[in-house]
């Protein structure tokens, strides 16, 4: 997915917010924000958001002297997801469909997302839970999903971040073991998970990991570790967790299930659903697209809904071209 106008804005915010989180020195953010305006003039737009997310964050990393300045937020999150973990199994237990129950916990898990807002509070993932629990949805495209699953010999978990992978277990406890390895950040960047989160989680125990040697908020094979690309390239089947993952593989010729929760107008136009949507997403091999799961209505053109960022203006036609 290439990087509209209206990522400018959330690049920019993004930034400001973290420099913020992590310092409290004004010069920091000053010279933070600077630099990502800096680069957003020379980055190509043909490169996905996750591309100009890895500069930024390292922008941040170099200016406080911090490698993991999100250290702190992923804790807490992986402690609240523990706290729930045991409800939320249960839950998935008493369901008659405990596989697509526990699709759903793993959509909610997936508002636990520090790139494209500052703050969650705990009533907010339990609303996300909930929302995801409630929500209709076409069973069609779990049960595509569960086949897939069914039918595969060796899947990649792509996770997200940190706290939503305890979410993922759900999921992941729900498959053949022996058939699924779980995939990681290489290293730091925002609150993405990496192996000491799979380790917090309990998920070393249950299945094999690896880290994709790479810091992007998201998954550009080129500068994945070359033992990535090769087991992506080989692999029966992807599940891809999260919007960074959706913005870097839709290009890639291979069967790919994108799970996650709409929280970007510009994503949301790209997969036709509205804002705050719960969204499974296929792509196969040939690169067509089942855009199915949870309810997709008309494609947005605007959205009030700022929770998550920038409010979504209208792209513009010459983008909507292209």
């Amino acid at each position: 997915m290439r990087t509209y106008l209206e990522c400018i804005p959330c690049f920019v915010r993004q930034a400001l917010d973290a420099s913020r989180m992590v310092t409290s020195d004004p010069a920091i953010h000053e010279r933070v924000v600077r630099e990502t305006l800096r680069l957003v003039v020379e980055m190509p737009f043909d490169r996905s958001p996750p591309w100009m997310g890895q500069r930024i964050h390292k922008l941040l990393r170099d200016a406080t002297g911090n490698p993991d300045p999100y250290r702190e937020v992923k804790r807490q999150s992986n402690e609240l997801a523990l706290e729930l973990y045991p409800t939320l199994k249960q839950r998935v237990r008493a369901s008659a469909d405990p596989f697509a129950a526990a699709v759903r916990m793993a959509i909610a898990g997936n508002v636990i997302d520090f790139g494209c807002r500052s703050s969650l509070d705990d009533d907010e993932v339990h609303d996300a839970i909930e929302d995801a629990m409630g929500s209709l949805f076409d069973e069609a495209a779990v049960s595509d999903l569960h086949q897939a699953v069914e039918g595969a010999h060796d899947i990649l978990y792509l996770a997200d971040n940190a706290g939503e992978i305890v979410f993922d277990r759900l999921l992941i406890e729900e498959m053949s073991y022996d058939r699924v390895t779980l995939v990681v950040r290489g290293s730091p960047v925002i609150n993405d998970a990496t192996r000491e989160d799979a380790e917090t989680a309990g998920l070393n125990s249950l299945v094999m990991v690896m880290d994709n040697g790479s810091d992007v908020p998201g998954t550009i094979p080129e500068f994945c570790s070359s033992s990535f690309r090769t087991r992506f390239k080989e692999c029966d089947l992807v599940i891809a967790k999260g919007q960074g993952n959706y913005e870097t593989l839709g290009g890639e010729d291979q069967d790919i299930f994108f799970l996650f929760k709409a929280k970007c107008p510009v994503i949301a136009r790209d997969v036709g659903c509205d804002v705050g949507h719960n969204v499974v997403f296929r792509r196969t091999r040939n690169r067509d697209d089942t855009r199915s799961g949870f309810p997709t209505p008309q494609c947005i053109e605007q959205t009030d809904d700022n929770r998550y960022g920038v409010p979504g203006a209208r792209l513009s036609p010459q983008e909507e071209s292209e």
